[in-house]
C-alpha cells in the first residue's frame, strides 16, 4: 500500500510538472519568441500520449483565448457604434474639406513648379559640388603620389638612379598607402620592384663600362701619375740643391744688392716650368669619371646588397689585375714595352687608392695591401725573366730609371716597395755584365785600330790634347823640342777615357737607388775592378794570343800596359772626386788595375819570350849542314848570321822596355838557341858526323859566343850571357881538342874543365862520329893515325857506356 502510495504520489508530481510545461510553451507561443524547438522536444518526452495531452491543453487555451475575445468585443461594442455615428455626422464636411484641400493643393502645386524646379537644379548643383569637393579631395591626396611617381620616372630618365631609389622609399612610405585603394597605385606597388631591378642592372652595366674604362685608361693614368712624381722628385731635388746653395754659399753685397748666381737664375726658371707643367697635367680623378662607382656602390647600399657588390668589384678587379700583369712577349725588346708595362700597373693601383680613400669598405688597406704583395711577386719575376734577355745596357738603364719612377709613384701613395729597390741590385749586376761586354768590343775595336806605334806630336797643342786625356807625366820628356813621341801608342789614352766613361754609365745605374756615397763609391769601384780584372784583361790576353801581332807590337803592348797602370792612382781619384768619399776609409775598396796590367805584361813577356823562340826555330829550319863535310867552309853558316842580325835588331826595339824584361828575353833566346843547336847535334835522325862539321858548327857557335858577348841588352854583369851557350861550348872543346883523357879523369869534379858536358851527351856525339871512321876504314887501315883514333873512340865510348850505365843504376 506504501508503494502504491508513492507511486500515485510520483504520477501527481509528474502531471503537474506536465501542466508547468505545457503553459510555459503556450507563453512563448503567444510571446513569438523564436525559436520553439527546445519548448516542443520538452513536450516530446518519453511518456506516453504526450502528443494527444498537448493537444488537448492547447485546444482548452484556445477556448479560454476566445471568451475573453468575446467579452472584450461586447464590451466596447457601444463605443464603436458611437464612432461610426460620429464619422457620418462629419462625412459632408469632410467631403468640403476634401474639395478645398484639392483645390488648394492645385494651386499650391501650380505656383511651386518654378519653386521645384530651382530646387532640383539646386540639388543638382550641390550634388555636383559635393562631387567636385570630393574629386578634388581625392585628387589633391593623390597628386603627390603622381608627382613623385613622375619625379621618379624623370629621375630615371636623367640616370639619377640613387636619388629615384630614394623616391621609391618615399612613394612606399608615406603617399602609396594613403591611397591604396586605386588601381593606379596598385599598379604603381607592382612596378616599383621592377624598377629596382632596373637600377641594379643599368647601375651594373654602368659599373661594367666602368672598369672597362679603367682597363683602357689605366696606362694613360699611370703615365701621368708617373709624370707627376718624377716632376714632384726633380722639383725637390732642385729646391734641395738651391737649398744648400744658398746655405753655404757666402753672400757678396754688391751695391747694397746680392747678386743671384746663374745656377740659381736656371733653377728658378726650371723650377717655374715644373710648377707650370704640372698644372697642366691632369690627375687620375680627371681621366676617369669615377661617378659610376659611388653611384653603384650607394644603390647596391640603399638596396641592402653593398656585399654583393663588394664581392663583385674585387673579383673583378682581381681578374684585371693578372691581366695587368701579363707582360707582352716582345717587352723586353724597347723600353715602351716596359714603359706601357709600368703604367698600366701603376694606373691600376693609383685607382684602387682613390676607391680606398673615397669609399667607405669597397676596398681596404688590407685589401690592397694583399693584392700589392701578389703583383708585387708577380712584377719582380716578370722584371727578372725579361731583363736576364737584355743585352743593350741603355735598355738596361732605361729600365732602371723606369724602376725607380714606378717605386717612387707607388710609394708616394703608400704601398711598400722595398723588395724592387733589392731587385734593382740584381738589375744592376746584370747591367754591368751588359756594360762589360759593351765596353769588351770598345776594347776589341781601340786594339784593332791601334798602329802599336809611339804617339807623334809635333807641337805644344798636340802634345796638350794628349795630356788631356791620358794623365801622362815625363819630366825628360818635356825637356825634349818638339817635334817628339810619346813613349805609349794611341790605344792608351782610349783607353783611359773609355775606362772614364764606364765609370760614369756605372754611376748612372746608382743614380736615385736611395743609397748613400760610400755604397755608391764601394758599388763604382766593384764595377771599375770588374772591367779591369776581367774585361780589359781578358781584351789583353786575346790581343797577346793573336798570331798577327809581332814583336814590336808586344813590346808597345807592355809599355802601354806600363802606363795604364801608372795611371790607375788617378782613376781612384776620379772616383774620389765623384762620390767625395776618401780613400782612406776603412771600407773604401782599392782598384785592382796593377794586378791586371801586371798580369797583361807578363803574359806579353811571355809571348815575347815564345815567339823570338819560334823565330828562332824558323832560322834553325834554314839550316843545311854537310854532316859528312872533311873540312869547315872556313865562316859561319848564313842561316846563323841572319838570325843574329834579326836578334840585334830586335833587341834594339827592346830599348823602351824595363831592363829585366830585355834581359830575360835576351838571356830566353840565347838559352833557346844554345838548346836548339844542342838539339840538332843530338838529333836520332842524324846518323853520322864528320869532324869537318863538328869544326862547323863550331865556328857556329863562336858567333853566337859573340853576339853574347857583344851585350845586345845593357844591363848583363860580365860573361853572363855567354853562359848560355857553356853546354855546347864544353861539349865542342872536348871533341876539337879530343882531350878526353881529361874529361874521363875529372869527370864528376866540380874542378872539371868540362864539367857540363853529359856523358849520355858525349858518347851520342861520339857514336855517330864512330860510324863515320867505319866507313873510312878502307882508307883508314893504310894510315896508322887514324886506326889510332878509331882505336881510342871505341876504347872511350866503351867508358862512356861504362859511366851512362852507372848513371842510370844509381838513379
Amino acid at each position: 500500500m506504501a508503494r502504491k502510495s508513492k507511486l500515485n504520489l510520483l504520477e501527481l508530481y509528474s502531471e503537474e510538472n506536465k501542466d508547468q510545461i505545457y503553459e510555459n510553451v503556450f507563453a512563448e507561443i503567444e510571446s513569438f519568441e523564436l525559436p520553439l524547438g527546445t519548448s516542443l522536444r520538452s513536450v516530446y518526452d518519453d511518456q506516453p500520449n504526450a502528443h494527444q495531452r498537448f493537444m488537448e491543453k492547447l485546444d482548452a487555451c484556445i477556448r479560454n483565448h476566445d471568451r475573453e475575445i468575446e467579452k472584450m468585443c461586447n464590451f466596447h461594442h457601444q463605443g464603436f457604434v458611437d464612432a461610426i455615428t460620429e464619422l457620418l455626422k462629419v462625412r459632408a464636411d469632410a467631403g468640403k474639406l476634401k474639395v478645398q484641400v484639392t483645390d488648394t493643393n492645385r494651386r499650391l502645386q501650380d505656383a511651386g513648379k518654378e519653386v521645384i524646379a530651382q530646387t532640383e537644379e539646386i540639388i543638382r548643383c550641390r550634388i555636383q559640388q559635393r562631387n567636385i569637393t570630393t574629386v578634388v579631395e581625392k585628387l589633391q591626396l593623390c597628386l603627390p603620389v603622381l608627382e613623385m611617381y613622375s619625379k621618379l620616372k624623370e629621375q630615371m630618365n636623367v640616370k639619377r638612379y640613387y636619388s629615384a631609389l630614394k623616391t621609391m622609399e618615399q612613394l612606399e612610405n608615406m603617399y602609396l598607402p594613403r591611397v591604396s585603394q586605386y588601381r593606379f597605385c596598385q599598379i604603381m606597388i607592382e612596378n616599383l620592384p621592377k624598377l629596382r631591378e632596373e637600377i641594379k642592372e643599368i647601375s651594373m652595366s654602368d659599373l661594367k663600362d666602368f672598369l672597362e674604362s679603367i682597363r683602357k685608361h689605366s696606362d694613360k693614368i699611370g703615365e701621368t701619375a708617373m709624370k707627376q712624381a718624377q716632376q714632384q722628385k726633380t722639383f725637390n731635388t732642385a729646391l734641395q740643391k738651391q737649398n744648400n746653395v744658398n746655405y753655404g754659399r757666402n753672400m757678396h753685397v754688391i751695391n747694397g744688392k746680392v747678386p743671384e748666381p746663374k745656377y740659381e737664375i736656371t733653377s728658378k726658371r726650371t723650377l717655374e716650368e715644373e710648377d707650370e707643367h704640372e698644372e697642366e697635367v691632369l690627375t687620375a680623378h680627371d681621366l676617369v669619371d669615377f661617378s659610376p662607382v659611388y653611384r653603384c656602390l650607394h644603390i647596391y647600399s640603399v638596396l641592402g646588397d653593398g656585399e654583393t657588390f663588394e664581392n663583385y668589384y674585387r673579383k673583378q678587379r682581381r681578374k684585371q689585375a693578372r691581366l695587368v700583369l701579363q707582360p707582352q712577349s716582345s717587352m723586353h725588346e724597347t723600353v715602351e714595352g716596359y714603359r706601357r708595362y709600368f703604367s698600366q700597373i701603376v694606373g691600376f693601383f693609383v685607382v684602387e687608392d682613390h676607391i680606398l680613400h673615397v669609399t667607405q669598405g669597397l676596398v681596404t688597406r688590407a685589401y690592397t695591401d694583399e693584392l700589392w704583395n701578389m703583383a708585387l711577386s708577380k712584377i719582380i719575376a716578370v722584371l727578372r725573366t725579361h731583363s736576364s734577355y737584355c743585352t743593350d745596357p741603355d735598355l738596361v738603364l732605361e729600365l732602371k730609371n723606369l724602376i725607380v719612377v714606378f717605386a717612387d709613384t707607388l710609394q708616394g701613395y703608400g704601398f711598400p716597395v722595398n723588395r724592387l729597390f733589392d731587385l734593382l741590385f740584381e738589375i744592376r749586376d746584370q747591367y754591368n755584365e751588359t756594360l762589360l761586354k759593351k765596353w769588351a768590343g770598345l776594347f776589341r775595336d781601340i786594339f784593332e785600330a791601334d798602329n802599336y806605334s809611339p804617339i807623334p806630336v809635333a807641337n805644344e797643342e798636340e802634345y796638350k790634347i794628349v795630356i788631356s786625356k791620358f794623365p801622362f807625366q815625363d819630366p825628360e820628356l818635356d825637356k825634349q823640342s818638339f817635334p817628339k813621341k810619346l813613349p805609349m801608342s794611341q790605344s792608351v789614352p782610349q783607353i783611359y777615357i773609355q775606362v772614364k766613361e764606364f765609370i760614369y754609365a756605372s754611376l748612372k745605374f746608382s743614380e736615385s737607388l736611395h743609397r748613400s756615397s760610400t755604397e755608391i763609391d764601394d758599388m763604382l769601384r766593384k764595377s771599375t775592378n770588374l772591367l779591369l780584372t776581367r774585361t780589359l784583361s781578358s781584351c789583353l790576353q786575346n790581343l797577346i794570343k793573336k798570331p798577327h801581332i809581332g814583336l814590336t807590337e808586344l813590346v808597345q803592348i807592355i809599355i802601354n800596359t806600363t802606363h795604364l797602370e801608372q795611371a790607375c792612382k788617378y782613376l781612384e781619384d776620379f772616383i774620389t772626386n765623384i762620390t767625395n768619399i776618401s780613400q782612406e776609409t776603412v771600407h773604401t775598396a782599392r782598384l785592382y788595375g796593377l794586378s791586371t796590367f801586371k798580369d797583361a805584361r807578363h803574359a806579353a813577356e811571355g809571348e815575347i819570350y815564345t815567339k823570338l823562340n819560334q823565330k828562332i826555330d824558323e832560322f834553325i829550319q834554314l839550316a843545311d849542314y854537310d854532316w859528312t863535310m872533311s873540312e869547315p867552309a872556313g865562316r859561319a853558316s848564313g842561316y846563323l848570321m841572319d838570325l843574329i842580325n834579326f836578334l840585334r835588331s830586335t833587341f834594339q826595339v827592346f830599348t823602351h822596355l824595363p831592363g829585366k824584361v830585355a834581359q830575360t828575353a835576351c838571356m830566353s833566346a840565347c838559352q833557346h838557341l844554345s838548346t836548339s843547336l844542342m838539339q840538332m847535334l843530338l838529333d836520332s835522325e842524324l846518323k853520322q858526323i864528320s869532324m869537318g862539321a863538328v869544326q862547323q858548327f863550331n865556328l857556329d857557335v863562336i858567333q853566337c859566343e859573340l853576339f853574347a858577348s857583344s851585350e845586345p841588352v845593357p844591363g848583363f854583369h860580365g860573361d853572363t850571357l855567354q853562359l848560355a851557350f857553356i853546354d855546347l861550348r864544353q861539349l865542342l872543346d872536348l871533341f876539337m881538342v879530343w882531350d878526353w883523357s881529361t874529361y874521363l879523369a875529372d869527370y864528376g869534379q866540380s874542378t872539371s874543365k868540362y864539367l857540363r858536358v853529359n856523358p849520355s851527351t858525349a858518347l851520342t856525339l861520339l857514336e855517330k862520329m864512330k860510324d863515320t871512321s867505319k866507313k873510312n876504314n878502307i882508307f883508314a887501315q893504310f894510315r896508322k893515325n887514324d886506326r889510332d883514333k878509331q882505336k881510342l873512340i871505341e876504347t872511350v865510348v866503351k867508358q862512356l857506356r861504362s859511366l851512362v850505365n852507372g848513371m842510370s843504376q844509381h838513379t
